[in-house]
């Protein structure tokens, strides 16, 4: 089966169509942050609204976040100031204008925890971007919205001039609980050409797409 792919335009955006799912794959920018939050408000999404995919992008020790402000506020303010700033954290899966599903990836050296992290550490010194995580409410899952973000998310860093993609799924002979999948299965992977490079633990490889 040949790998999955999305067509790009000019404007980076994506259309990708797998098993009659067809997604509309944008960059993350200011006019479609409330997009994302729809997504995050989502069932199911509690730990995204928790997160607001920050804890990979920081390395160490945690600042106290200022009085008044729960952990979850300050890291969705931090986010917002990513995007604020002009630079896509990620991408949001539209099914029409509907916002359904959201991957999280750049380049590696934007999620510093991965320098520290035992099982996705780097493999080499050669440049990748990272996938990191989905977010799809309950509503949308089992559907193929993951693996149509994942096309997208692949055609995207191809624009952007990535080389080598590269990520750190779950690899088990029995599918984990929703909350422990936001990394992606490495069977979905494997359908989209990835080959695994590393192994630290058992049921987490790391593995890689040459996008170049």
């Amino acid at each position: 089966m040949p790998p999955e792919t999305a067509r790009v335009s000019k404007t980076n955006e994506s259309v990708t169509e797998i098993h009659h799912v067809k997604l509309t794959v944008l960059p993350l920018t200011p006019e479609r942050w409330p997009d994302l939050q729809t997504i995050f408000k989502g069932r199911g999404c509690s730990i995204a609204r928790s997160c607001w995919c920050m804890a990979y992008r920081r390395s160490g020790s945690q600042a106290q976040p200022p009085a008044g402000t729960t952990r979850a506020q300050a890291n969705k303010a931090q986010l917002k100031a990513l995007v604020d700033s002009g630079r896509p954290p990620g991408l949001i899966g539209y099914r029409g204008k509907v916002p359904v599903g959201w991957v999280s990836i750049g380049p590696r050296e934007d999620y510093a925890r991965l320098a520290r992290s035992p099982v996705m550490k780097p493999v080499d010194d050669k440049r990748v971007w990272s996938v990191i995580c989905f977010v799809v409410p309950s509503e949308y899952r089992n559907q193929g919205v993951a693996r149509a973000l994942l096309a997208g998310a692949v055609a995207y860093a191809k624009k952007c001039g990535a080389k080598l993609i590269e990520a750190y799924p779950v690899d088990k002979a029995r599918r984990s609980h929703d909350d422990f999948m936001w990394f992606g299965a490495k069977s979905m992977y494997d359908k989209a050409g990835f080959f695994e490079v590393a192994r630290r633990k058992p049921h987490r490889p790391v593995v890689r797409l040459k996008a170049g």
